[in-house]
């Protein structure tokens, strides 16, 4: 059998998703194939994808003039397309989440960027979304502001099942966590089944290094540019230490004798930005049991074509303790980077989606 990492690193327990989605693949095969031959048991997408998406296949056209002609708002009428794209993906997912009994299987749909600081218009978003949808195996991405976390621990109390997106340290990570159990036990105690809660925790990549780079490169010393390219994994892998010790702990002893699912970490924004790293930098550290990944087009071409798979997650803790002191040692405080980084990305999700607003008006 010809070597294929994807599907090593799917034996190694990692689940391997698809960050992109579009007519075009749900109409060429594409996403059958990923799912028959690589192993890909899940998909995320965010208004820049789907801004992409329309911008760019044929499938949209047809329909997207009918919407037009139309009296619907340019909100409803975007709404329109991408809930048929989500319930598409879902069904085509839907052997995998029934494989899995409900552990993968999962397409993400966004709640507007707008209301990432808006509570209860999240709450409501997510209600309607995942009504709407009317798919067991959606996810709705919430990010993780204040107001979102608190929306995410309203949303499981109902049995709404979430992906907690731009998510960018430490502190990101243990604040949802929490919101997770407390969600989960305020499900429970209104007698819901514990198997049918489910999310994921988005950590995003890339920018993590993109950020820290520059503020290394401007300090400039011998000791700052050594570090440079090693702070986003170095989160992701003591994430996931976090992540042991929240969900296999005393902490969640109460949920897991219930029978509930642990929050598993999902690394996101995988694609590597910086030409001079590895193609397969935030895939190769960071495989192991009870993660996600969720791979750009060109990233999981990239892995199946010559990344090495093995149980890496857990290895290099040590170091990753060292790199973060190291960056604190020089002012960089990973949490603030966060914060900032989080700011950031709810911008570049708004702009997409008032393109994509303007698309279909």
């Amino acid at each position: 059998m010809p070597h294929n990492a994807l599907k090593q690193a799917e034996q190694l327990g990692q689940q391997i998703w698809l960050d992109n989605l579009s007519r075009s693949l749900l109409r060429e095969g594409t996403l059958d194939r990923l799912i028959a031959e690589d192993g890909v048991s899940g998909l995320t997408s965010n208004p820049a994808i789907f801004y992409n998406a329309l911008s760019k296949s044929p499938y949209y056209q047809e329909e997207l003039a009918q919407l037009k002609a139309s009296g619907l708002s340019a909100e409803a009428r975007y709404e329109r397309l991408i809930i048929a794209d989500i319930q598409e993906a879902c069904d085509k997912l839907r052997g995998v989440y029934e494989a899995s009994r409900g552990d993968a299987g999962y397409a993400s749909l966004e709640v507007s960027p707008h209301l990432a600081n808006d509570e209860e218009g999240t709450v409501a978003a997510a209600r309607r979304l995942h009504a709407e949808v009317a798919r067991a195996n959606l996810l709705v991405k919430v990010p993780a502001t204040q107001a979102g976390i608190r929306a995410v621990t309203r949303l499981l109390a109902e049995g709404i099942n979430v992906n907690v997106t731009l998510m960018f340290s430490l502190r990101h990570q243990r604040d949802v966590a929490q919101a997770y159990l407390a969600g989960s036990r305020q499900w429970l105690a209104k007698g819901g089944a514990p198997r049918a809660l489910k999310s994921v925790a988005s950590i995003f990549m890339s920018r993590v290094d993109t950020l820290v780079d520059k503020r290394l490169d401007a300090i400039g010393t011998p000791e700052a540019l050594a570090l440079r390219g090693k702070s986003a994994v170095a989160v992701g892998k003591l994430a996931y230490q976090q992540y042991l010790a929240q969900f296999h702990g005393a902490d969640s002893a109460d949920l897991t004798t219930a029978g509930v699912r642990p929050q598993l970490p999902l690394w996101a924004s995988t694609g590597t930005k910086n030409a001079a790293y590895s193609d397969v930098l935030y895939v190769e550290p960071l495989i192991g049991a009870e993660t996600v990944n969720t791979l750009p087009d060109a990233t999981l071409a990239a892995f199946r074509d010559h990344g090495a798979a093995a149980d890496t997650i857990s290895m290099g803790v040590a170091e990753a303790q060292q790199t973060v002191a190291a960056l604190a040692a020089l002012g960089i405080d990973l949490d603030e980077v966060g914060e900032t980084l989080q700011d950031e990305g709810l911008v570049l999700f708004v702009q997409p989606y008032d393109k994509l607003l303007e698309l279909v008006s």
